[in-house]
This record gives C-alpha cells, sequence and structure tokens, in this order.
C-alpha cells in the first residue's frame, strides 16, 4: 500500500509541476487558479510522501516520488507544453523509469 501511495504522491507532483507551468502561461485571476492548485497539489504530494516515509525508508522513497514526478513532468512537458522528445530524452526517460523499477525490486519492503 505504501508503494501505491508513492506513486500516486509522485503523480501529485506531476500535477503541481503542470498547474505552475501553466500558471507562467497565463496571466490575471486565471493565473492564480493555476497557483492554488499548484499549492493543493503540493499538499497532497507531500502529505503521500510523508504516510509512505513511515514504513518505507526515506532515500528509497525520495528516489521513487521525485523519479515519478520527473518522468511524468516531462511527458506532460512534451505532450502538453510541446517540449522537443529527442532521442536522448527519452533514452534516459527509459532509463529512469528502469531505476525506479529497480529500486522496488531490490527493497526489501
Amino acid at each position: 500500500m505504501n508503494w501505491i501511495l508513492l506513486i500516486i504522491g509522485g503523480l501529485f507532483e506531476v500535477g503541481f509541476a503542470s498547474c505552475l507551468g501553466k500558471a507562467n502561461e497565463t496571466k490575471g485571476v486565471v493565473s492564480t487558479y493555476w497557483m492554488l492548485g499548484f499549492l493543493v497539489c503540493l499538499s497532497i504530494s507531500m502529505l503521500l510522501l510523508y504516510k509512505a516515509t513511515q514504513e518505507l525508508p526515506i532515500g528509497t522513497s525520495y528516489a521513487v516520488w521525485t523519479g515519478t514526478g520527473a518522468v511524468g513532468a516531462v511527458l506532460v512537458g512534451i505532450l502538453v507544453f510541446k517540449e522537443p522528445a529527442t532521442f536522448r530524452r527519452i533514452f534516459f526517460l527509459t532509463t529512469l523509469i528502469a531505476s525506479i523499477i529497480g529500486l522496488k525490486f531490490v527493497s526489501s519492503y
């Protein structure tokens, strides 16, 4: 269950990064709404990370949480913000995903 909370927390990290990107693209009240979404996603993400670290090691938890967020943020950047999907970016994204999966398999929890 803690691994699921950790992955969901990483997805909320993607949410707060995406909200931050959208807030930078907008002005006025719309930007304020995106910043509110940023704060909500940030709070939920941190809460889920905290809950997961009550049972899982902090080093592994933080690596999986940030890795999940990084993978998701890059994918959102490519799909939503039209960032380039170069071979190198996809290659290193793939190695990051493999590392996250590897941490899960070598963890004794």
